[in-house]
């Protein structure tokens, strides 16, 4: 066993290809060590200009490994003595002479057969082509060429180390020699260091201000945030995001304090934030007032005197705020301009956004009846202004803040503060992890945008295929069915959907239908089968939908529900459809029994409670399938029983199907 360093050096790494690519990386190496049959424990390390991987133990030598071959039968490897063409294929796979072929009986026939062992190689033999596989096997999206080569990469690759137990490993690829050099931080030398050993290797890096793990770099990150915050009385943003972001593009990073004239704080908090952290992956800084006019940018530098950073970092944010500034003010000068969406094309077949807004107060009548909602008037205002803010120069420049622009504007309109926040919170939910509005009045615009959308799309044919989804029509489905649960009133969804389609073209609206409940199945951690029988009742009203699979869900969680499951799968397979009615003086007395209890499980107010006690019937079910021929000679009877049968399992089906469960 031997220690083995590895090092990819690269110029600069993009920050969202690496991290996208990130959670794939040590698995894909794993797979190159399980492929070269060298599988050992390893740690990963990376920096923007460099993937590390260092195996305290691996393994010198490969396994060795018996192969089998296995080939034709021999009537067809052989014929009139001589060997075919499928026994010469037999031969070249399994690399050997004809004079060394052996035969075996295999499920009760004489085969090709043979067996060998496959030496292992030396490590410092196959490395360079493992190494090799590794990198071309990453995804970090676009890629590029360097030089007059034809390989690619993401950046072209500048110096490979690898080291096994301290001695070089030669090779070469993507055009490049392996040695024992690596680089440190730009401040402090552009040139390659030598290393004789891993250990060496890793004092060089630490000794010229490389912080290798970026575990440990996000520590000291954090570590200085506190600092700053302590001492200046402050509170730093939380974004993980970006701080993801800010240790993949830093090898020493140094938090530092900037600040910003507080006349900029006129202009939205939300486009502040914005500008600094998707520009400048600046975090944003709170005091007790609220946003403050200062920032904190995590340098990459080591230097004695941070000033000068401080300060250009400075001056670039001002320039950006000045234009934010500017657009602000211009567009509070006009103010929303909703007729200007009738200019704006939304969809071909579809219209303009304007004509989109005039749909979506159509649909929010229809919802304000479904809720018996009578702020209709205000409703169609904030629909109608909702969108107004797509021709400003705000959204212009800051597209991720349409609608939250468009409630600032509304504001300075004198707009009623419900109207404001119903055209903040539109678009909500925007993201598996979002909030969701906040109100009735807001959830009614958020659900005319969405319905609309879908209703839209799928009426010109937009439907999503597969894993494609441009139009993100998946979210827009799973955001309704989100805020209507959260509304928690009962709305059945199939009756709404064929009101409100009579205002767009025709199509198959049960494609529609069945393309919203679909999503059901990520919104529970469940046996599908349970979401799959609730929606087999047909029953379209998402709230008792959601009360039938948490119903099902709770009461299959008892020790015997399968012993019950056994009993109502039975009774729901031979549940037959009948229009008999049921006749109790052809009862035998565990017939009443059952009758009885039946007649007494549907005293129930919720459907929780029907579900238990339909169950319940397990023993008098049980007692009249062991008492009771259904199929009896005499025709009243049968019928009678198929009656009794068939009213049960019309009362399951109520909550669920029995039959579409599967344990």
């Amino acid at each position: 066993m031997s220690e083995l360093l590895i090092e990819i050096g690269v110029e600069e790494l993009p920050a969202i290809p690496l991290l996208k690519e990130l959670p794939n990386i040590e698995k894909k190496w794993q797979n190159i060590l399980d492929e070269y049959r060298l599988m050992s424990e390893f740690i990963f390390y990376y920096t923007p200009r460099r993937l590390v991987f260092f195996h305290k133990n691996f393994h010198n030598k490969q396994e060795d490994t018996t192969a089998e071959f296995i080939g034709a039968p021999k009537n067809i490897a052989f014929k009139d003595g001589q060997l075919t063409s499928a026994g010469q294929a037999f031969l070249e796979k399994a690399g050997i002479k004809e004079n060394e072929l052996e035969f075996k009986e295999i499920k009760g026939k004489e085969v090709l057969y043979h067996q060998k062992t496959l030496r292992g190689k030396n490590s410092t033999e196959i490395l360079g082509e493992m190494i090799d596989k590794f990198l071309k096997s990453l995804s970090f999206g676009k890629s590029m060429r360097w030089g007059s080569n034809s390989f690619e990469f993401i950046r072209p690759i500048k110096s490979i180390a690898c080291i096994l137990n301290d001695h070089l490993v030669e090779f070469e690829i993507f055009g490049v020699k392996s040695s024992k050099k690596t680089f440190v931080h730009r401040s402090v030398s552009y040139n390659y260091f030598d290393f004789k050993s891993a250990k060496e290797y890793f004092q060089i890096l630490e000794d010229n201000y490389i912080i290798l793990d970026p575990k440990k770099r996000q520590e000291k990150i954090l570590s200085e945030f506190v600092r700053l915050e302590n001492e200046y009385k402050i509170s730093i943003a939380q974004d993980e995001e970006l701080l993801t972001e800010v240790v993949a593009i830093t090898e020493y990073p140094k938090a530092l304090f900037g600040t910003f004239e507080e006349a900029f704080l006129e202009i939205p908090n939300e486009v502040i934030i914005t500008s600094m952290r998707e520009n400048q992956r600046y975090f944003a800084v709170f005091d007790q007032k609220g946003l403050s006019n200062h920032f904190i940018v995590v340098s990459n530098a080591v230097c004695e005197d941070y000033s000068k950073i401080i300060h250009g970092n400075e001056r670039v944010l001002r320039a950006r705020l000045s234009d934010a500034m500017f657009f602000y003010q211009n567009d509070l000068q006009k103010g929303l301009e909703p007729e200007k969406l009738k200019k704006i094309v939304y969809l071909e077949n579809l219209g303009t956004i304007g004509d989109k807004s005039l749909r979506e107060i159509e649909l929010a009548k229809i919802l304000c009846d479904f809720f018996q909602n009578d702020k209709i008037e205000n409703i169609s205002k904030a629909i109608y202004y909702a969108k107004a803010d797509l021709a400003t120069q705000m959204v212009y420049e800051f597209t991720d803040l349409q609608g939250i622009i468009g409630s600032y504007y509304a504001s300075k309109m004198g707009f009623d503060y419900e109207i404001c926040l119903a055209i903040k919170e539109q678009y909500l939910p925007n993201s598996e992890k979002s909030d969701l509005p906040s109100t009735e009045f807001s959830s009614i615009v958020a659900l005319a945008n969405k319905f609309d959308t879908l209703l839209g799309l799928f009426s010109i044919g937009k439907i999503p295929s597969g894993t494609k989804d441009p139009y993100a029509l998946r979210r827009a489905a799973n955001g309704i069915l989100k805020i209507l649960l959260n509304l928690n009133k009962n709305f059945d969804i199939n009756i709404f959907l064929e009101k409100a389609s009579k205002n767009y073209q025709n199509f198959d609206l049960q494609i529609l239908k069945d393309f919203i409940f679909e999503r059901l199945y990520t919104f529970y951690d469940l046996n599908p089968s349970f979401i799959k029988a609730v929606l087999a009742s047909k029953n379209s009203d998402i709230i008792s939908i959601d009360e039938s699979i948490k119903a099902l869900a709770k009461i299959s969680q008892k020790s015997n529900f399968s012993d019950y499951f056994s009993t109502f799968k039975r009774l729901a397979n031979i549940a037959e459809k009948t229009t008999n009615n049921i006749d109790e003086n052809l009862f035998i007395e565990t017939e009443k029994k059952l009758y009885i209890a039946f007649q007494k499980s549907l005293e129930a107010h919720t459907i929780k409670e029907r579900l238990n006690n339909l169950f319940a019937l397990k023993p008098e079910i049980d007692a009249f399938f062991e008492a009771v021929m259904i199929n009896d000679k005499d025709e009243k009877l049968k019928n009678n029983r198929q009656a009794l049968v068939y009213n049960i399992y019309q009362e399951f089906l109520k909550i669920a199907d029995i039959k579409e469960l599967s344990l």
